[in-house]
């Protein structure tokens, strides 16, 4: 592992932070905190914390030493001086003459002695940096330090490795008896550089935030060494017989039971090494680091990968799997739990990492975000133990020890509380979804909490329309049946599967129907209609693999029911476009899958242009600006309204075969 730490960029980080009146400790421990948090090798998602012994000033004005640590929430890849709330130092090493410490008792007494009650909440462990008399203390879960852990003889190879030059503390769930646990050991043997916490992970200290860093890159360079006795390269894994676009679906429909999840797959070499290996059962006996717990489960779900012509069979097989999952783990909840001095309430019982052989895993969550933290977790925990098999055999932490951790309130309050949002947990894709009416239908189910795909024939803008709202992006041109087929895959094996549908991608051709040619009416019809059937096709056949219903929403336009002078080629395919969302609603209804349309009017896009207003204006004979608000209510409709429509039609459970106006008011156009 090289050292990043630049005497530059450290002087850089001290005046820049000067200007905001950030004194020079806190601003070069802000500099190797991220560091840190930059190497996912070191430390993923909020994991890992560091602090410094500083002075500040109160609100009288007096001088008192605090302990800056990491506040909750936090991630140290990004962190700032704010993610360092203060602590009074005194009051905290205080603490270390009682015997026991409640874990509540500990979180009330931290936030009581922050210098600011604003500030975030201190890290779990700040007690742990407060006990030790170092000034720069640094701590991460290194994937080698951990594969030298977790093992049987951990604590001996750890003595070989580091000699006297690191403290060694055994397993002891974070808190308050760990810290103690730790400051005894320095006190000890003060000359020692660090810790290591076995089956947890690593601090090392310091003088100052580079000699701290510096001694965690040297000591995690020193378990890397040891582990070169490695295996060879793994090789390239061979093409899965079947595609994860056609399992993601089925294993999303089957881990929902106690409400949605999204999906996030991995399939490259050193997954599939791990998952395709022997004795994955036992390797994959609890987690490589207990932080990892809460977002993983104690074990993953491991199914083998189908056969291309046997989908079936191998729903009923993983079918089986996660029943056997769920009572499992509420086996192990029952078992653990009655050992409880207070009773603990189970918490949703199925899987967040699914390993297919043959194929990889899957990381499963309540939203996008959450799936790919699980996602990066079982990669590491992949790296870990396969590195920890070739010295050794892999040993995670006990029963107990996992269920202490898991169920333990200050790691669950990691998770956060957030009400979720009416189409959180919802997979929607918008059809020309880069611009206009489909850009700010893409918006506003991504306000309303929903995990969003932009389809677009336009690649880039498509990007574009994605990276304003956290969306993804994904090339579809709809009158092309492969490109269609191959974006919705790649939506399954990105998501997971789909809920939603939003059928708008469009265009407009003009002209009067007795002269215009037969090759203009095909290519409207092309995009206009068979465009939306080959997009409904696609989401059904994923939205039947889950088993979980589905949304289909289609733009038809008022032409459909209203046709307006010289507009046939436009308003004869969207005429049998309405009518294949009634025939969508007839036919699939029984399958819990709901299909309505939207009938809008005089949108401003794409496909309504400038020119085109004015020739639209122009065949009525009026202003453009009354050709836009040619409505009973006078008012221009905008594509945010129809947007709205959309949002509001997936949202209404009971309503199917049904077509929402948004117009202003067009009796001719009006529908029930």
């Amino acid at each position: 592992m090289q050292s990043l730490y630049s005497a530059t960029d450290a002087a850089s980080t001290v005046a820049r932070y000067e200007t905001e009146g950030v004194p020079e400790d806190v601003a070069l421990r802000v500099y190797t905190t991220r560091l840190l948090g930059g190497d996912p090798r070191l430390v993923l998602h909020g994991g890992g914390n560091t602090s410094v012994k500083t002075a500040m000033t109160d609100v009288l004005g007096d001088p008192v030493d605090v302990l800056r640590v990491k506040g909750s929430g936090w991630d140290m890849a990004d962190i700032e001086p704010s993610g360092l709330p203060a602590v009074r130092l005194e009051p905290l090493r205080r603490l270390a003459a009682l015997d026991r410490l409640g874990d509540e008792e500990m979180v009330d007494y931290q936030r009581g002695n922050l210098l600011d009650s604003r500030a975030p909440n201190p890290s779990t462990e700040t007690l742990l940096h407060a006990f030790l008399p170092r000034k720069f203390v640094d701590h991460t879960h290194a994937d080698a330090v951990l594969a030298l852990t977790d093992q049987p003889d951990g604590e001996a190879i750890c003595r070989d490795v580091y000699g006297g030059t690191m403290g060694l503390v055994p397993y002891i769930m974070p808190g308050f008896l760990l810290a103690k646990a730790c400051a005894a050991t320095h006190a000890a043997d003060p000359s020692i550089e660090g810790l290591i916490l076995l089956k947890h992970g690593i601090f090392t200290f310091g003088a100052t935030a580079e000699e701290a860093y510096e001694r965690m890159i040297a000591a995690v360079s020193k378990a890397e060494a040891r582990l070169q006795r490695r295996p060879a390269a793994i090789p390239a894994a061979a093409e899965p017989d079947v595609p994860a676009a056609a399992v993601a679906p089925i294993l999303r429909g089957l881990a929902s039971g106690a409400g949605r999840l999204i999906l996030d797959f991995r399939g490259g070499d050193e997954v599939r090494a791990f998952v395709d290996g022997e004795t994955l059962e036992r390797r994959t006996s609890g987690p490589v680091t207990p932080d990892h717990v809460i977002r993983t489960k104690p074990r993953p779900l491991i199914l083998p990968l189908p056969r291309p012509s046997a989908l079936d069979g191998f729903r009923q097989e993983a079918e089986t799997a996660v029943t056997d999952f769920v009572r499992d783990y509420r086996a192990y909840f029952e078992r653990n739990n009655a050992r409880q001095a207070k009773p603990k309430r189970t918490l949703d019982p199925y899987p967040r990492v699914i390993l297919v052989r043959g194929l990889g895993l899957f990381g499963l969550g309540n939203s996008a975000k959450a799936a790919a933290v699980a996602a990066d977790l079982a990669e590491t925990t992949a790296r870990v133990v396969t590195a920890a098999e070739s010295i050794g055999r892999f040993e995670s932490i006990s029963e107990a020890d996992i269920f202490d951790i898991e169920y333990w309130s200050l790691e669950q309050a990691k998770l956060g509380k957030a009400g979720e949002k009416p189409l959180s947990r919802r997979i929607v894709a918008v059809t020309g979804g880069a611009s206009g009416i489909g850009r700010a239908t893409a918006e506003a189910f991504a306000r309303e909490g929903a995990e969003v795909a932009i389809l677009d024939r336009d690649r880039e803008g498509a990007e574009g329309a994605a990276d304003a709202i956290g969306a993804r992006a994904f090339a579809c041109d709809v009158t092309d049946p492969a490109s269609v087929e191959a974006a919705f895959d790649a939506v399954a094996e990105s998501f997971g599967g789909l809920d939603i549908l939003v059928s708008n991608a469009g265009a407009a051709w003009q002209g009067k129907i007795g002269d215009v040619d037969e090759a203009t009416i095909r290519e409207s019809f092309e995009l206009n209609f068979y465009g939306h059937q080959r997009a409904a096709q696609a989401a059904v056949r994923i939205m039947r693999a889950q088993g979980l219903g589905g949304v289909l929403l289609f733009n038809t336009s008022k032409q459909a029911v209203n046709p307006g002078p010289d507009f046939g080629p436009y308003g004869l395919p969207k005429a049998a476009t309405l009518f294949l969302m009634r025939q969508y609603a007839l036919d699939h209804g029984a399958e819990g899958i709901r299909a309505n349309a939207v009938n809008a009017d005089r949108i401003r896009s794409g496909l309504l242009t400038p020119s085109m207003i004015e020739e639209r204006a122009g065949a009525r004979g009026v202003s453009t600006g009354d050709y836009m608000a040619g409505n009973l209510l006078g008012r221009e409709v905008t594509a945010a309204d129809v947007a709205g429509a959309f949002v509001d039609l997936a949202l209404a459970e009971k309503t199917t075969g049904a077509v929402l106006t948004v117009d202003g008011g067009n009796i001719a156009a009006a529908l029930r």
